[in-house]
This record gives C-alpha cells, sequence and structure tokens, in this order.
C-alpha cells in the first residue's frame, strides 16, 4: 500500500494530541501483561500507543490504514536525574508534546519548548518513512530526561 506521507502526518498530528499527551484521554484496553494502552481512530486510519513501566518506560507507536499496519515507532525514556519525580517531568513533557510545530515531523513535540525553568529538545534524522532521534527535557539546563525513538513505515 502506498501510503501519502502528509495524510500520515495530518493523522499523527491529531492522534497525538487526542492520546497520552491529553492527560484526560482514556486509556485503552490493554494489550499485553503490565501494558498501558492508548487507541484513537479517524476515517481509515488507526492508532495504538502501547508502553510500558512508569518512571523509566519503554513502548510502542503503530499506525493503521483500513486496517494493516502502516507505520511504526519504538521509544524508551529514562528520567535521569533522581531528584525529579515522574509527575513533574512527565507532567511538562505532556504539556510540550501538545505544541504545535509544523516544522518537526509529527511523532513527539516541537523540536524546541521552554516554559520557566523546563526546556524541551527534540533532535530527529530522517522523515516520517525512516527516522531516529532523541527528546531531552533539561530543567535549569541540566538534562534531567531522555528517550530515544526510531521508526518508520511498515508497508
Amino acid at each position: 500500500m502506498k501510503l501519502d506521507l502528509k495524510e500520515l502526518a495530518d493523522f499523527l498530528k491529531l492522534a497525538n494530541k487526542s492520546t497520552y499527551a491529553d492527560a484526560s484521554a482514556e486509556r485503552a484496553q490493554v494489550s499485553r501483561l503490565d501494558s498501558k494502552d492508548y487507541h484513537y481512530e479517524h476515517n481509515d486510519w488507526a492508532f495504538h500507543d502501547t508502553y510500558f513501566g512508569a518512571r523509566d518506560f519503554i513502548g510502542a507507536e503503530v499506525v493503521y490504514k483500513r486496517g494493516c499496519a502502516a507505520w511504526g515507532m519504538n521509544y524508551y525514556g529514562v528520567i535521569l536525574d533522581a531528584e525529579f519525580t515522574a509527575d513533574a517531568v512527565y507532567g511538562f513533557l505532556r504539556t510540550a508534546l501538545l505544541q504545535a510545530d509544523d516544522e518537526t515531523l509529527p511523532v513527539r513535540g516541537p523540536k524546541k519548548y521552554i516554559f520557566k525553568q523546563w526546556e524541551y529538545r527534540l533532535s530527529l534524522t530522517g522523515d516520517l518513512a525512516n527516522f531516529f532521534g532523541q527528546e531531552e527535557i533539561l530543567y535549569d539546563g541540566i538534562v534531567v530526561y531522555r528517550c530515544m525513538l526510531h521508526g518508520g513505515l511498515v508497508c
């Protein structure tokens, strides 16, 4: 199946803002033992995010077009500083993920977002068809969180 990357990008923007980034989004039924899951559908598209862990986590997102797996991303994130709570770091992360940025691949947040002492950074190489990168959260200039990610088309 040939995918339109612009159409995929538009769908990912909707899906990302309607799942984990939205603290009020309902979780989907768990797909595997001890997983946390989100699911979102719009027209011919469906998005499913499954992750494990709390403070440190690992997971995967898959996008389906007309029921066929079309795109995916794996990620692994850790809080690097024991003095920071998951609530503080991930509260800021959710805020950063909701920020609009048409210049960045819609796989996480914008290239950069700053709020008070907090800073979010995303660096990616490639395009939606094949990419890798990392996101970081800094507090007063010190990296307190890092997430590695990679993914691309699977059809």
